[in-house]
């Protein structure tokens, strides 16, 4: 099982990547490509995002504890599609100056939020290898709580983003709310009791 996981894990994450790229020589991304590319990639970012959080509530509430596994991969990943993302908004769409990108975050709230984000995650991936771990002891533990606000902000960010049709967003932070409230011992100990329940 833990093979498969990893398996799946390392053929599905990549995979809006390699649709990307693909599309970029072969021309189905549309007449804004450039949209297109930031818009996948901040998605897929924050999709992953919300997954690597739903890795926990999983193991608690099914005791399937190999799924434990590979949630440091997707948030490495979830940080490589954000990094993407912070790219082709710099490179693509800015061509590097920095005197726009500043007056962007100063001028436009909801990239100054996504920048927010993006800046929490650093800390998150730097930390990520097993020497970091056994050197911050608990405090990494606490300092990866970063990543709450980090997928918070993003769904802020995307949320503003769309202005008018933010269904989706509020999907997200549904999500994101639901995977809030599963780690609170009142909603782990409500689930398991409910499924212990005869007839339930």
């Amino acid at each position: 099982m833990d093979l498969t996981l990893r398996i799946v894990l390392w053929l599905g994450a990549p995979a809006p990547a390699v649709w990307l790229l693909a599309g970029h020589f072969r021309g189905w991304l549309g007449v804004n490509p450039i949209e297109k590319l930031t818009h996948v990639t901040g998605m897929t970012a924050l999709v992953l995002l919300l997954v690597t959080l739903a890795v926990t509530p999983v193991r608690r509430l099914t005791g399937w504890n190999p799924v434990i596994r590979i949630r440091r991969s997707l948030g490495l990943f979830a940080f490589f599609y954000a990094s993407l993302h912070l790219a082709i908004w710099m490179v693509l769409d800015l061509g590097l100056e920095l005197a726009w990108a500043w007056e962007d975050v100063r001028e436009r709230p909801y990239i100054m939020v996504g920048m927010a984000a993006f800046l929490l995650l650093v800390p998150l991936a730097l930390t990520s290898t097993r020497g970091w771990i056994r050197r911050l002891g608990r405090t990494w533990g606490r300092l990866h709580r970063l990543v709450y606000a980090s997928a918070a902000l993003g769904i802020v960010h995307y949320y503003w983003l769309v202005k008018s049709d933010v269904r989706l967003p509020l999907l997200l932070a549904g999500v994101f709310a639901l995977l809030m409230a599963a780690r609170l011992p009142a909603f782990y100990h409500a689930v398991r009791d409910g499924a212990k329940r005869p007839g339930t």
